[in-house]
């Protein structure tokens, strides 16, 4: 059986666990996404959504 889920949801469940369980303060997760958000708008969004693809690719097996 495969289960496809979006990066984002992925993201979203580890950061709901950091602040549950790992005590990290919410501002902190805010913070991070939105220079995440920021980042997304310099040079660097094209390599580093390769960067992710190329990881994600990688993990899961399929190699090209």
């Amino acid at each position: 059986m495969t289960v496809s889920l979006p990066l984002v949801v992925v993201l979203g469940f580890f950061a709901w666990a950091a602040v549950k369980y790992l005590g990290v303060r919410v501002w902190i997760v805010v913070l991070i996404t939105l220079f995440g958000f920021w980042l997304s708008r310099t040079f660097l969004a094209p390599a580093i959504e390769s960067g992710t693809r190329s990881g994600v690719t990688v993990i899961n097996g399929q190699h090209i």
